[in-house]
């Protein structure tokens, strides 16, 4: 889709068309002045035969090409998807007992290593990748790195815990964030945290506060609810449900500005994963294709001086 990103050249357009309307006039009134010629054979030598509706196509393609032209004054442009150059990435899991729950084969917690494992092994080799784990309390389990193996290492090492500390989990992947070097400009590199979790939070600051303080710092948090609401787990040779709390994990996505998911199967969670990618890899971009509108104009321009020449022998 063509947006124009200097809409106000459109008003050029307004002599362009009074242009076209001074040639109509003009045209009327030449054939207004050949009628009150008396001697219709004298005028028939005088003026040499005309070329027909052909005369008027140069002064058409004129006016057209005058009409592209502006058209390329207002800069049009499409969007169109770049490559990220450089990007922090913060996959946040959630290691409480609830992960332990077999709804999802082999369970929550192996379908989860498995996909974040292979979504870290896709991402670009410029990214800087962390890994932060969440039960009771939060903890940057690895700074972000483009160290690939020692992410993958830390993510097949996790442990469950007790209690689910989801907002202190975006807390501690905004200070992860924080660890990356800036660039020469002084500026951070884009970053984004990607949480998973399948439960409530039962400790540490609410989701909320976590969801202001994200937004404050205008990074996204994509979240996935993983997991069934038929989950359960043995506590103490008890069953226990655990089911999701997806409003949850939206609020805070849509807080954010992230993306929010929800996956009950493996297949579902690598899926998942895939899209996150191919998000985070690019980033879209206006385009200017003003060229052609210019390029096509000339063409235009250059028709309507050569039809004039071949026809009447002149350029106007």
């Amino acid at each position: 889709m063509i947006r124009l990103l200097e809409p106000a050249w459109l008003l050029a357009l307004v002599p362009v068309a009074i242009l076209a309307g001074v040639y109509v006039w003009a045209q009327f009134a030449r054939q207004r002045v050949a009628v009150r010629f008396a001697n219709a054979s004298l005028l028939a030598k005088l003026v040499p035969r005309l070329p027909g509706w052909r005369r008027h196509l140069p002064a058409g393609l004129l006016v057209i090409a005058l009409a592209v032209l502006v058209g390329g004054m207002t800069r049009p442009a499409v969007d169109v998807e770049e490559p990220q150059e450089r990007a922090t990435v913060i996959l946040a899991i959630d290691v409480s007992l609830s992960m332990m729950a077999s709804d999802v084969d082999p369970t929550r917690i192996d379908a989860a290593k498995a996909a974040a494992s292979d979504f870290v092994a896709e991402l670009p080799e410029q990214y800087n990748v962390g890994l932060v784990s969440f039960a009771g309390f939060a903890s940057v389990v690895v700074p972000p790195t483009k160290n690939r193996a020692e992410v993958t290492t830390a993510i097949n090492g996790l442990t469950l815990a007790e209690a689910t500390a989801t907002g202190d989990a975006v807390f501690a992947s905004l200070q992860a964030v924080q660890q990356v070097m800036a660039d020469e400009s002084g500026q951070l590199a884009p970053a984004r945290i990607l949480l998973l979790s399948d439960g409530y939070r039962t400790a540490g600051r609410t989701v909320e506060e976590a969801g202001e303080a994200a937004a404050a710092a205008e990074i996204p948090v994509s979240t996935v609810a993983f997991g069934t609401d038929e989950g359960v787990i043995e506590l103490d040779e008890e069953l226990v449900s655990v089911p999701v709390d997806r409003d949850a994990l939206a609020g805070l996505a849509e807080a954010t500005g992230g993306d929010y998911y929800e996956a009950v199967t493996a297949e579902q969670l690598r899926a998942v994963y895939e899209d996150m990618g191919s998000s985070l890899g690019y980033r879209t971009i206006a385009e200017d294709v003003s060229q052609w509108f210019i390029g096509t104009a000339m063409v235009l321009l250059f028709a309507a001086a050569g039809l004039s020449l071949a026809w009447t022998s002149r350029l106007t």
